[in-house]
């Protein structure tokens, strides 16, 4: 095994795991306080695509790009809360799916008329487009910047969830909304506030993945299928277990599509092998899936 190749991997598996948790976080938190099943959240994840890099492109600014992604994210966000999920909250999810799948059409739909059905294109700041030698290989500058962003994120909703009073009431409706509801919280308040951070988040994953990924209509949905997978594995309402099951489950697809091709390959035709092996690292995820919902159907850190 090539030690740098496996560093490399590894790093990308980190990567993906810091732009999987930007999403699963505020989705799980949705999930887990409002009840509330949100599919349209993936394309809160492509609106901060297409914001990001158009702004960077009209601007020059990539600071100036990630608040504006932040921002539209949020402020769309909002929106839908009131609009679309405030009228469904106390509706069976059923209901919830099928507006929100309706809302991920739409928004599919509207990316294509405002952008084109092409891809758009998003470059990575100039300053950032280089690489830097970790352990004697060469990792794209870009990429650490998003592992970092990644770790400030996670300490800063640490510090939010376990140190301020809105942390608090985060915590207490995870565990018991109508009892926070009791207590004389505006509860609605609160939920437009989580509905805003969510959406803030998963805009600011669109802004950060968009140079490295191919901005265009319905990019949101391969990932709000993994960040499904994370909420289940990790425990809905639960941002710790968000961290740790978005790091698993990226760690794992990326290193599975990284080596499993080269191991199929000593046993099977190469053209088979680099067929069959990324599918075979997709199924490893399921398979986890699958072993937490039959071992702890709650998710390994779950708060219920």
């Amino acid at each position: 095994m090539n030690s740098s190749l496996f560093l490399s991997q590894l790093l990308n598996g980190v990567q993906l795991g810091v732009l999987l948790f930007l999403l699963s976080s505020g989705l799980t938190l949705i999930f887990g306080i409002m009840n509330f099943i949100n599919l349209a959240h993936g394309s809160l994840y492509m609106v901060g695509a297409f914001i990001g890099a158009a702004s960077y492109n009209a601007s020059g600014s990539f600071i100036f790009a990630i608040a504006a992604a932040i921002i539209a994210a949020g402020l769309v966000g909002l929106l839908l809360e009131h609009l679309v999920a405030r009228p469904l909250y106390r509706h069976d999810h059923l209901y919830q799916v099928l507006a929100t799948f309706g809302l991920m059409m739409f928004f599919n739909e509207l990316a294509i008329v405002v952008f084109g059905n092409r891809p758009y294109y998003a470059a990575i700041p100039s300053v950032l487009n280089g690489a830097v030698t970790l352990f004697g290989s060469q990792y794209p500058v870009y990429r650490i910047l998003i592992i970092a962003v990644g770790v400030l994120v996670a300490l800063g909703a640490w510090y939010l969830i376990q140190k301020t009073r809105f942390g608090m009431l985060i915590r207490a409706g995870a565990s018991n909304s109508p009892m926070v509801s009791v207590l004389g919280v505006n509860i609605d308040l609160l939920k437009k506030l989580l509905f805003m951070l969510g959406a803030g988040l998963a805009g600011l994953a669109g802004a950060l993945a968009g140079p490295i990924l191919s901005v265009q209509s319905g990019m949101g949905e391969p990932v709000l299928i993994l960040a499904l997978v994370v909420i289940v594995v990790g425990g809905i309402g639960s941002i710790r277990g968000a961290l740790v099951a978005a790091m698993l489950i990226a760690v794992i697809d990326t290193l599975g599509r990284a080596y499993i091709p080269h191991m199929l390959g000593s046993f099977m035709q190469p053209a088979s092998a680099n067929a069959v092996g990324p599918a075979t690292a997709s199924m490893l995820i399921y398979i986890l899936m699958a072993l937490v919902l039959a071992f702890r159907p709650n998710g390994i850190l779950s708060k219920r």
